[in-house]
Formats: C-alpha cells, structure tokens, sequence
C-alpha cells in the first residue's frame, strides 16, 4: 500500500463522498476529490457532476493528490481554498509545518530550517507530514508555490520571471514546469484565460479566501482601535499595515467583507507593496493569520448552541474572528504595554517606541511611515530609556533578549504550551501576558483571561458573576478563544471598551 493509498484509507470514503455529493463548501481545504477517470482532483463543493463513488479517492492536501498524478481542476480551482482549520485547532507538528511552509520557511531554510523551527529531525518531520498530510515538506511547499503562481499570473501584470521568484521558484524553468504540471497550462494560457490587472513592480493585489459567515467589520473595528500611528492606519471599511519581512520590508491595505451567508467562501482584498517580491508567499500568510482565516466559523457556532451565556452573542454577531498578527515579536511587546492599562493608554506607549526606535519604511503611505521597533532594538534598551514603570520595563527588555537569542519563538512553529512555559518564566510577564499572546500571535482557539477587566465587566453586564469567569469558560471549550472575543464584542457594541 503506497503512503497516498494510507492516507485514502485514513480518511472515511463515505463521509468525504456524502459532503461531494451535497457540494459542501466546509470542507473545502480540508481535503480533496481526486477522480481516476479525469485524472483531475477538485475541491469538494466543485460544481461539475460528482463522480462515480469507485472512481474518487480523498486526499488531505492538495500535494497529496498532485503526488499521486492528479492535476488541478480548472474550473473550482481546489488549491484557492482556506487551509484546513485543523492546523491551528490540533496545532499538532504537521499543522505548525504547514503554517511555517505556507510562510516560505521551506524556501528560504530548506527542510532542516523547518524542522529545527518545529522541533523535530527532518527525517522524522517528513514521516510525520507524509503520514498526516500525504507528502512531504519538499512536495508541500512547491504546492503552495503553484498556488502563489498562478494566483499573481491571474491577477496582476508581473512579468513571468518576477512572478516565479515572487513565488519561491528558484528559476524560470522550474516555475514553467511545475505551472504545467499542476495545471495541465502554461502560464501563457492561464494569464490569457482569466486575465490580470495592471500592476507595477513590487506591488501585488490578492483575494484572500475565508470561510463565512465571516464578520469582517467587527475584526476591522478591533484593529483600529488597537492602531498604533506610524505603523498602522485605518478607515471605513479599510485598515492598512507596514509589514517586516524576511528578504525587506512592505506595507498591506486590507479591505474585509462581512458575509453572513453559511457554509460560502468569501475573499478579502489585500494590495501588498514589497520592497522585494519574494517576500509575497510570507506576507500573504501573515496575513490571513491575521484575518483568521482559516477558522470554521459553523463548528465554533455550533459549539456555543445551547450556551445561556456566549450562545445569544454567537447569534448577534454570526462569524466573529479572534483577531491574529502579522509580527510574534510586536504583539508579544505589546502584550507587555498593556498590562495593567487601558487599551488607548498602551496605544499611545507603543506610538512612542514607534516614534522613537522605530525604523522608516522606504516608501511611506496613507500614514505608515514606520515598522514596529524590532526585538534586538528594545533589548540593547535600559529600563530608564522606556515611557513605563521600570518593573514593566524589565520585563519588556527581557522578553525581548529572549525574543532576539531565539530561546523564545513566536512563529507557530514550537508546541504552544512549551512556548507558554517559556513566558512565564520571564520575570513579569504573567498568565495574562502570556494567553493573550497564545491568543493573537500563536492562533491558539482554546485561551481565556478569566482576570481582564473587559471580560470581567462583560459578564457583569450580561448578569453574571465575574467571579465565575473560569468556571464558565470551562464549558466553551475547545473555543474559549472566540467567547473571549463574543464578551469583549458586548463592549464595543455598547461603547465601553477601554
């Protein structure tokens, strides 16, 4: 039995055939249809006649069926699905592997580079993702490089040369033959089918799917009261980032949708401007981290049905997203500036690191003039030299020591209560610091901050003990990351967030 034919095997037929045959758009990215007779694989909710049962076989990656000699289907175009929540719900290696590939970690430090970020010897992490996801890292990351490709030829103007290093390839011939391997097309006909849009140099427009009901105007709202000037702006329907990346540095302007519709795919619109192009597949990921966009808004909704507490809130506000970060490392520093102060109090705290030890962006725009002060710059910093009490200065210097030596990362790549272990032993940074980082920066979906005044004021307002807040949150697992965001959302829609 070959490592795809395991993998078949491990997924149930008949349940993966029932969601084909009722062309359901949940699963989609959680695994695919490939069908012998077309020799294509599609994603499930493809609009074409489903297949005969004996002539499909399911896959959990896209890699996995193109591994086994299936090419993408052209018409539901499988790989520009959201990526399976599973990755961040069982945040097990094979998911942190994919968020690290999917980021362009591959790319740039090959198999050993991921391995070593996840904590495992390449030869095990590429048992574990052959045996989970059907291929291994190599076979990975070229599927997601296909993907990138063929999006930037469909939608922009790059030359194809741009859109190949864009993309990860290490040349044009590569690009050209993987492009026709995956695609049964050559660049050429696929610019020409679905034409592109002008674009200059250095600047990307993408769709980015995300799953629905998806409440984009409520995650925009919690970015822009959070924005820190000089590295963020915002407006109606709007809001816009600069961006430090691997190979330079960018800025992203989002524009987010709500989409109440169950069980649909909708597409934010981000327009990237890179200082360099390879650094697309890394902001792309960052982010829909950022979006949440790989969450199954149906499953948490479900989870809440019944509850009297976070029940009636899921109802109000279908689709709420727990809000990511493009940067580990600033939202572990901001972490740190807000404990103990209102939300506008370590706003202005982080405006002034910005203003201070921020470094300019090449080509400021719409008020982003600055990246975010980086963790080696704050470490060389003494307590005297920061706008805060000293104890909270100490604490801020040496999680950015550790944060600059590499004991700590912040990029989803080590296991989340190792990295959990290693907050807490920094001197002050507390249970609080540490789970809203695990809550913004690592994607974790089960994390509760009984002790935060909002959600204490939220249960409050809703009638509740907030001293039962841990008690209560119990029972919301394994989503106690989205009621936080449900209790916090009861503020804002009646003006009291702080």
């Amino acid at each position: 039995m070959t490592s795809t034919e395991r993998h078949d095997a491990r997924l149930d037929r008949e349940s993966c055939y029932r969601a084909v045959k009722s062309r359901d758009r949940r699963f989609d990215g959680v695994f695919y249809t490939a069908v012998s007779t077309t020799g294509i694989y599609c994603r499930p909710s493809c609009p074409a006649r489903t297949p005969a049962f004996h002539n499909v076989t399911f896959h959990p990656s896209a890699a996995s069926a193109q591994g086994a000699g299936y090419r993408a289907c052209k018409r539901c175009l499988p790989d520009a699905t959201p990526g399976s929540p599973d990755w961040d719900v069982a945040a097990t290696a094979a998911g942190r592997a994919m968020r690290l590939i999917a980021d362009g970690v591959v790319d740039r430090e090959g198999v050993e580079g991921l391995a070593r970020r996840v904590g495992y010897t390449p030869r095990h992490l590429t048992r574990i993702l052959t045996s989970e996801l059907g291929a291994g890292p190599l076979a990975l990351a070229r599927a997601k490089r296909a993907q990138t490709a063929r999006v930037l030829i469909e939608t922009t103007e790059l030359t194809y040369a741009d859109v190949a290093f864009a993309s990860g390839f290490s040349s044009v011939r590569q690009f050209n033959d993987t492009i026709r391997e995956v695609y049964a097309a050559s660049p050429t006909d696929l610019r020409g089918r679905r034409g592109g849009h002008a674009a200059t140099t250095g600047t990307v427009t993408m769709r980015l799917a995300v799953r629905t009901p998806y409440l984009g105007s409520a995650l925009l709202s919690f970015l822009a009261t959070r924005a820190v000037p000089g590295v963020e702006a915002a407006g109606p329907g709007w809001y816009a980032r600069t961006l430090a990346l691997p190979h330079g540095s960018g800025t992203v302007r989002l524009e987010v949708p709500d989409s109440k519709e169950p069980g649909q795919t909708a597409f934010a619109v981000a327009t990237f401007a890179l200082d360099d192009l390879r650094d697309t597949a890394a902001a792309t990921e960052r982010v829909r981290r950022m979006l949440d966009a790989d969450c199954d808004p149906l499953a948490v909704a479900d989870a809440f049905a019944g509850d009297p507490v976070v029940g009636p809130l899921a109802r109000t506000w279908p689709g709420l997203r727990v809000p990511g970060h493009v940067d580990g490392h600033e939202i572990a520093v901001r972490a740190v500036l807000g404990q103990q102060v209102s939300v506008a109090g370590a706003r202005t705290v982080a405006a002034r690191l910005v203003e201070t030890h921020g470094r300019p962006v090449a080509h400021p725009t719409e008020g982003l003039t600055h990246l975010f002060p980086d963790a080696g710059t704050l470490a060389g910093l003494s307590p005297e030299d920061l706008p805060m009490p000293r104890a909270r200065g100490r604490a801020l210097i040496a999680l950015c020591e550790a944060l600059a030596s590499g004991d700590l990362a912040l990029d989803r790549g080590p296991d989340r209560d190792d990295v959990r272990r290693a907050l807490l032993a920094i001197p002050g940074i507390g249970p609080w610091t540490a789970d809203y980082i695990a809550l913004r920066a690592l994607g974790h979906p089960d994390v509760f901050l009984p002790t935060d005044v909002g959600i204490r004021d939220a249960l409050a307002g809703l009638g509740h003990d907030p001293s039962t807040a841990d008690e209560l949150a119990r029972g919301w697992s394994p989503w106690r990351s989205y009621a936080q965001l449900y209790l916090w959302q009861t503020l804002v829609a009646l003006g009291k967030e702080n």
